[in-house]
């Protein structure tokens, strides 16, 4: 037998070392494990931060993310910006840690009822099923020819929507008796572009996104608050801590309160979830407001 020549030792060492050091890569580049409140992410203050469970890529866009009133399921949306389809995600809270699935293609604009029993997605809807959720429903003639992209519903069944036209308002659709009205403008100054409607449970604020002269640049968060008379307040920009020169929109608030998540467009092909403490809301209440209302299912516009 041919004795083993020192140089062979050290290539069989520098192998070695290489296959573990490549084992252990490997190991770092699994997804961690996602445990506790808010899919495992740590909670931001005042400052915005990414939101992102599913890690940074520029191959997707991940955003318009939402929560289930019992914090144990977080939906959002997904493009591969390869094909350019989309699709509705979902993180699932089970023994404590999250994990991932694929609810199907994106319908709309998807968000909750305040009761999570309901999925509006546009003009359409979901129901929950004791198997996940129902086939796709329409929201009846009313909402057919619109041009709707968020649709969503207050705790007392008012809807709030926005048309995708540069011209048109946000609107809202009392529930009379059973059956939706037929939709009227909300008495708000908007700008151009107004979309995604986000109304409070009790209706006592509005939050949406628009183009105009009084913003950062793109599209930029907006709210007004509902007055002691039933009345809407003036549109207040939400600031330059949330708007910036890019585009901000599709704001929700957790159901618990606390935060503010919204979508923030850095190019065209990449866009991140955001997310930021919901006390931003507080700071643009107008003082002479209670912090919380009742529902108010007598309200008028």
């Amino acid at each position: 037998m041919r004795p083993i020549g020192i140089f062979t030792v050290i290539s069989i060492a520098l192998l070695l070392s290489i296959l573990t050091m490549s084992s252990k890569s490997y190991g770092h580049d699994k997804p961690p494990v996602l445990e506790g409140p808010y899919v495992g992410q740590k909670p931001p203050g005042s400052t915005p931060k990414s939101f992102a469970p599913s890690g940074l890529s520029t191959e997707r866009r991940d955003h318009s993310g939402f929560f289930t009133p019992d914090m144990k399921e977080f939906y959002f949306t997904r493009r591969n910006n390869k094909d350019r389809k989309w699709s509705l995600i979902v993180f699932k809270s089970e023994n404590n840690q999250w994990r991932e699935s694929l609810v199907g293609p994106r319908v709309g604009r998807p968000i909750l009822t305040p009761d999570g029993k309901t999925m509006h997605l546009g003009k359409h809807y979901k129901q929950r099923t004791e198997a996940g959720w129902s086939e796709l429903k329409s929201l009846g003639p009313i909402f057919k020819d619109l041009r709707i992209m968020r649709l969503m519903s207050s705790s007392n069944g008012t809807y709030y929507f926005d048309d995708a036209n540069e011209s048109i308002p946000i609107r809202y659709s009392r529930l009379i008796d059973g059956k939706h009205e037929k939709p009227k403008a909300v008495n708000i100054d908007f700008g151009d572009w107004n979309a995604h409607p986000f109304i409070a449970p009790d209706e006592s604020y509005l939050i949406w996104d628009e183009q105009g002269e009084n913003g950062y640049g793109g599209a930029d968060l907006f709210i007004s608050f509902r007055q002691k008379d039933n009345s809407w307040g003036a549109a207040i920009n939400l600031g330059d801590t949330i708007n910036t020169s890019d585009n901000e929109n599709g704001a929700t608030v957790t159901p618990d309160g606390k935060y503010l998540f919204f979508n923030r467009f850095i190019s065209n092909e990449n866009a991140g979830m955001q997310w930021v403490d919901a006390q931003i809301i507080e700071t643009l209440r107008p003082k002479s407001l209670p912090k919380n209302k009742l529902s108010h299912a007598s309200k008028k516009d």
